[in-house]
């Protein structure tokens, strides 16, 4: 049994531990608010991006942009798909990152002919470790996302679509459902269907001319609308990341609380005992001394 010393020296040493941790649940605490007004303010711009393109297709229901291309005439073995993964630049955080690499090795599984680009550390050191491809040059962080850096992502993934480098874009990234759970999905960004922007509540405009042409317009329109769903997703990942830290932290501090119980219920027993022992001692020689005195 360890002496009063070295418990003594355990419940300090777990004090302090549990000092670290309730600081990294208050910093992640504080990440995940900022990050969450920063991302409000920007949301109305994104929803009249939405609604625009609602009416473009009220206008002209017929368009033939490449950002709906009919992928049903197009042979399954020439389909390929770039996918962006969002993941964190580092761990402490529960099973955040662990399940969206499982849902990335699940796409992976299905699809052969798929291109990574991975944002986050924890990501790209994994797939490196497992000999699994991506694109190594891409190195954009998780940490505090801005709308100049979601930007600068989607200007090079919506260049090789132009350049029909792939034919479907998605976007793996965790998705803060409902409370305080996040779940890692997979979302298709282009191309999409004419359904996913179908609003019978919206009101009806006539006469609406696009300059120079519709297809023209959208094409700008679409540059702001993936920017902005690869601003959310990174937001929104982020989010889940302090999230997840936050409980991880929660339920270490929970852990430390515990254990420094323990070890206070072990030290008194310990210094008790030794007590006890002391006095046992004392009494023990005391009457050894009688005894002898006697005996003389």
């Amino acid at each position: 049994m360890p002496d009063a010393k070295e418990i003594k020296k355990r419940i300090k040493s777990v004090e302090d531990t549990h000092k670290i941790t309730n600081a990294m649940y208050l910093i992640a605490s504080t990440k995940m608010r900022k990050a969450k007004a920063d991302f409000d303010q920007t949301k109305p711009y994104f929803e009249a991006l939405r609604t625009e393109i609602k009416r473009m297709f009220r206008v002209n229901s017929n368009s033939n942009s490449k950002y709906f291309y009919p992928l049903e005439n197009i042979a399954s073995d020439k389909i390929s798909h770039i996918v962006l993964v969002v993941t964190a630049d580092k761990g402490l955080a529960g099973a955040y990152n662990q399940n969206v690499i499982k849902r990335t090795l699940s796409f992976l599984n299905e699809h052969k002919n798929t291109k990574l680009y991975v944002v986050g550390e924890y990501g790209r050191h994994y797939f490196k470790e497992h000999n699994i491809d991506f694109v190594a040059d891409f190195t954009f962080t998780a940490q505090n996302p801005t709308m100049h850096r979601a930007r600068e992502i989607s200007d090079i993934m919506i260049e090789e679509y132009h350049q029909n480098k792939f034919t479907k874009m998605f976007v793996i990234y965790t998705d803060l459902k409902s409370g305080l759970i996040g779940e890692a999905n997979l979302y298709r960004i282009l191309p999409f269907h004419r359904a996913m922007f179908n609003d019978d509540n919206l009101e009806q405009i006539d006469n609406l001319t696009y300059y120079p042409s519709l297809e023209v317009v959208l094409k700008s329109v679409i540059k702001s609308y993936v920017s902005g769903f690869i601003y959310s997703a990174l937001v929104d990942s982020f989010c889940c990341e302090q999230e997840a830290r936050m409980m991880a932290m929660s339920q270490a501090n929970d852990n430390a609380k515990k254990i420094i119980e323990s070890l206070k219920l072990e030290y008194n027993q310990v210094r008790q005992a030794a007590i006890t022992q002391e006095i046992t001692e004392i009494s023990a020689s005391t009457r050894a001394r009688k005894r002898e005195y006697n005996e003389r």
